[in-house]
């Protein structure tokens, strides 16, 4: 087996891993962002309750209904996005790899799953420039 032969083998490996990864992702995130709708009464009385203290109170409930609606709107690209790269990684399709780097950069921001997540598909899928091949002895 030569050096890229046995390349491609454990970059295989790595891609199943991620598809699983990402697919369960991908599927929590949808869960997420369906909960936060569901909720989203909740939320709203929750955060109005803390504002009856503030001068302008409705200045910001219209903010915390725009950063609302803007991680709503990440859960479901996320999860869309995470779905789709996962499902491209199981089945080995070309546009899979930036489906999960779009994904990457989109859930590194979420703590810690995404963030674990994000940076294993860059480690994994990023290629290295610069760097030699190990020398075979």
């Amino acid at each position: 087996m030569s050096l890229g032969e046995s390349e491609a083998v454990h970059l295989s490996g790595h891609r199943r891993i991620l598809g699983f990864c990402w697919v369960v992702y991908g599927i929590l995130r949808l869960i997420m962002g369906i909960w936060l709708i569901l909720f989203s009464g909740t939320a709203t009385v929750m955060f109005g309750a803390l504002l009856g203290r503030v001068p302008n109170p409705f200045a910001l409930m219209a903010d915390f209904h725009v950063i609302y609606a803007a991680t709503i709107v990440l859960s479901f690209l996320c999860g869309l996005f995470g779905l789709l790269a996962g499902l491209g990684l199981l089945a080995n399709q070309r546009p899979a790899r930036t489906l999960a780097l779009l994904a990457a950069f989109l859930g590194i921001s979420e703590i810690p799953f995404g963030t674990t997540l994000g940076i294993y598909t860059l480690v994994v899928l990023l290629p290295l420039r610069g760097v030699s091949p190990p020398i075979r002895s």
